[in-house]
């Protein structure tokens, strides 16, 4: 119950910060989070939910007696990670929640370099995330009980779609985290350029462009959620996504430190020089100060730049991830058979609980205002109107589609009611 006051707070905070930088106003939201020292609690967090992911998840899954009647506490769960990762993209923009983090910034680093990786290895063997329609309001909450309803199996691959948006997320994070090179700590600098070699990361991402893919040979781009289909005259556009990673090896490239501290041998020298044939006018256009980028790129490849200096420093390191796993290893399988019988089965009426104190976290004005198109109805995908009447959660164009998905609806709405 404490987690679960503990999770409603962060959704809380996540909605507030979204609908405050909508109207240029989370200065306050900033102001608190760093006052109160939460930055680091909330990297810890995050960190310790996708521990969970990778080695208590898939234990559940594989347990034969493990027969929940929902899978909403799970969902519950791998829901908190995108919380607290697009809480952090919403606030990592201000330079001073970047200081607060302390210590525990090269632990960020650390999240988001995992998740790029991943988002890397998937594009370049050609593995791409469905391009499934999720609309906001099912990534933001249970409001159709689709994922509450459904085996932990089928759970699996709706996390692995959730997990491609949050390694976008961890992208934008990663780029803020950049833009303050000078005021990081030596350590966090030596960890990206050096540890990670995150330029030559971010060059990958570039190639392959895991946010976009063709099918039926209509070119797919993934923003604000959803795929959506680019036309002709857009396909030279440059995404958000596309201008982060170029804003971080911006970032990292061109600053005079991170220049002093990055190897520049054979290997990266050759990948970085890959950037010249994506360098293109209508690319600088959008982004004039790619120029500098172009630049940087000519030199280098007539140079040999010096070895980095290397400073006689005591280097940090992050101990988040390391102390979770060292306290419990071995421990995975006892933890999760511990977490079936106290947890995830839940009798009717904590159940029925858990969902409304959900549907309360989120107000319908709450999601009306959250949500940037009109409601679609869940059966045909059309604009809707009518709203279900006892949950007041679910949208639909008739009342036909609405009979038609009631009997997939029951459950959730009976839990909702």
């Amino acid at each position: 119950r404490r987690w679960l006051r503990q999770h409603e707070c962060v959704e809380k905070l996540n909605m507030h910060a979204i609908l405050s930088a909508s109207v240029g106003q989370e200065q306050l939201l900033t102001e608190l989070l760093v006052t109160y020292a939460k930055i680091p609690v909330l990297i810890g967090e995050l960190i310790s939910v996708e521990i969970w992911k990778h080695k208590i998840f898939p234990v559940l899954c594989r347990l034969e007696d493990f027969k929940p009647r929902s899978t909403f506490p799970i969902y519950v769960v791998l829901h908190h990670e995108a919380s607290i990762i697009n809480l952090l993209e919403t606030v990592f923009f201000y330079k001073e929640i970047c200081e607060s983090a302390e210590d525990s910034v090269l632990d960020l680093i650390d999240y988001c370099h995992r998740k790029l990786t991943l988002l890397a290895a998937r594009s370049t063997i050609g593995q791409t995330v469905t391009p499934v329609e999720l609309r906001p309001e099912d990534l933001a909450s249970p409001s159709s009980m689709q994922a509450v309803l459904v085996p932990p199996q089928e759970l699996q691959k709706q996390a692995e779609t959730m997990e491609f948006e949050i390694s976008l997320k961890a992208l934008s994070v990663l780029r803020f985290v950049t833009d303050q090179v000078e005021s990081l700590p030596l350590s966090a600098l030596t960890r990206m350029l050096n540890t990670h070699n995150l330029p030559c990361l971010l060059v990958e991402l570039v190639e392959h462009c895991p946010w976009s893919c063709w099918e039926a040979g209509k070119l797919k781009k993934f923003e604000n959620g959803a795929w959506h289909v680019v036309p002709p005259e857009d396909q030279v556009k440059m995404t958000k996504l596309d201008g982060q990673v170029w804003l971080a090896l911006l970032n990292l490239l061109l600053s005079p430190e991170c220049q002093r501290k990055y190897h520049f041998d054979g290997f990266n020298k050759s990948q970085l020089l890959k950037l010249r044939a994506f360098l293109t006018d209508v690319l600088i256009d959008q982004l004039p100060n790619l120029v500098e980028m172009q630049r940087f790129l000519s030199h280098l490849a007539v140079t040999e730049p010096a070895p980095p200096k290397k400073d006689l420093v005591l280097e940090q390191v992050p101990v988040i991830w390391d102390r979770i796993l060292k306290k419990n290893t071995g421990k995975w399988e006892a933890i999760a058979k511990h977490q079936v019988k106290r947890v995830f089965s839940p009798t009717e009426e904590e159940l029925k609980l858990q969902a409304r104190r959900w549907a309360q976290t989120y107000s319908l004005d709450m999601m009306e205002a959250l949500a940037p198109d009109k409601p679609r109805c869940r059966v045909c995908g059309a604009e809707a109107a009518k709203r279900c009447s006892r949950c007041r959660n679910e949208w639909y164009c008739t009342r036909a589609c609405q009979v038609q998905h009631w009997q997939k609806h029951k459950a959730a709405c009976n839990l909702m009611a």
